[in-house]
């Protein structure tokens, strides 16, 4: 007879399973969309070769659960260091012995078979790593973290387009310009998602004031009226180091913006178009983003405001695992998943709003925010030091909610991406908060 608690593991193993083959249908698609020369050229120093990144996944998967979880003998051991992505820097690795794109592939599914293999035995119970199915979990994470990095190096890349999807769905609702926040605590982080990450651990209660944030993202519209401001001529809106990447950098625009008559136009995956107003701004860097909302009479929201405006809700004083509550994302809450190739216009996702009526704080773009990133109180590096903690510091910044080209897998309302406030090459946006009046209140 089966017991609750073998049905429990089935559902589990069917779970990643179908997790493991969903997330590698996304790798293929991204991999086999160019010939195998764009997939060994480099399109930007700012990134890896495509192929790169094919390899690396499966070292990953094969470094964690073939060899650390299921205890077997290296498929690869020789490729180790080719592929470790703190020995090699992105610009050098076109110079690497890199695999090339059939044996990449094959040396993948090499690896994925001795996976499936280990899936069908491994117990979920003997130690923290294997609890709940979490290195499985952590292994569809970097694989989809990744796809969303070759995602980049395809907007990148030059020539004719290589990805087609469909347009975003339109406007379906009206959307406040902001939202008050009433000061009191909310539960921040988690201890109890089985797949969060360390640095989204553990869960802790964060006391903020009354601030105000913007109920959409920066849209198109109102950053063109901030360059034809001369918001990018004039250093009185840019901190000492934002102004002096602007000169250096040059940066006039977003980036893959350029003039089109008296307006904009936008290239992506190869296609241009016109900037759409009501579209989130994206591919911003941190210095942009601060600088504009300096020009607005605003600022950045710090993270701690940004998630609890996407979990808390005020009916029940308790932090949802998305602004719309814990249910899994789907079409209707966000825009996500590289279903569509550009962010959705604001209104679109009115399922997906928070209790007090924030839009589209998942998907779309991810929103730089003021923090620094850092662990939470009580942080624990688990499995490795190496996916948060040597990055804590004063050098990157917080995004959060993901882009319309993260995968519903790693992104939730507490997880945590962070880069140089220099980068733009990412699906990058933001919205402004400020702090509230002593006068106002709830609209």
């Amino acid at each position: 007879m089966t017991t609750i608690h073998e049905l429990g593991t089935q559902r589990l193993r069917d779970r990643i399973a179908a997790e493991l083959e969903r997330t590698r249908a996304r790798t293929a698609l991204l991999t086999e969309a160019v010939d195998d020369a764009d997939l060994m050229r480099q399109h930007s120093p700012l990134m890896s070769p495509l192929v790169w990144d094919l390899a690396h996944v499966g070292n990953q998967e094969e470094l964690w659960l073939v060899r650390d979880v299921g205890g077997h003998e290296p498929v690869r051991r020789d490729i180790d260091d080719l592929y470790d992505a703190f020995k090699q820097p992105r610009r050098d690795r076109p110079a690497l012995p890199l695999l090339p794109p059939a044996e990449a592939r094959a040396y993948l599914a090499a690896v994925r078979d001795k996976v499936h293999d280990l899936l069908d035995r491994v117990p979920f119970t003997d130690r923290p790593l294997v609890a709940d199915g979490f290195a499985f979990g952590m292994i569809v994470q970097h694989e989809q973290q990744h796809d969303e990095t070759m995602l980049a190096t395809h907007q990148l890349r030059l020539g004719p387009p290589a990805l087609h999807a469909p347009p975003p769905p339109e406007p379906r609702a009206r959307v406040a310009d902001e939202v008050l926040v009433p000061a009191g605590g909310f539960t921040m982080g988690t201890s109890t998602d089985p797949w969060a990450l360390d640095n989204e651990r553990p869960a802790h209660t964060v006391h903020l004031p009354a601030y105000v944030i913007d109920a959409a993202p920066v849209g198109n519209g109102r950053y063109a009226e901030f360059i034809a401001d001369g918001g990018y001529d004039d250093p009185r809106w840019w901190s000492e180091a934002g102004w002096r990447h602007r000169t250096e950098a040059g940066l006039t625009a977003p980036l893959h913006w350029r003039r089109d008559g008296d307006g904009w136009a936008y290239r992506r995956f190869g296609r241009w178009s016109p900037v759409r107003a009501d579209e989130p701004v994206v591919h911003v860097c941190w210095y942009e983003a601060q600088a504009y909302a300096a020009w607005a009479g605003k600022r950045l929201p710090t993270e701690a405001e940004w998630e609890k405006a996407a979990r808390w809700d005020p009916a029940t004083d308790r932090s949802r695992r998305y602004p719309w509550g814990d249910e899994e994302p789907t079409a209707e809450h966000a825009n996500l998943g590289q279903r569509h190739l550009w962010p959705a216009p604001v209104g679109a996702y009115p399922a997906g709003a928070s209790p007090l009526g924030v839009h589209q704080l998942v998907g779309d773009v991810w929103e730089w925010t003021a923090s620094a990133f850092r662990g939470h109180p009580g942080f624990a590096a688990f499995p490795y030091r190496e996916y948060s903690e040597v990055f804590f510091g004063d050098d990157h910044r917080v995004l959060r909610g993901g882009s319309f080209g993260t995968d519903r897998a790693a992104c939730r309302g507490t997880f945590r991406n962070w880069d140089y406030p220099i980068r733009r090459q990412i699906f990058s946006g933001f919205r402004c908060a400020r702090d509230a009046r002593p006068d106002e209140s709830p609209r």
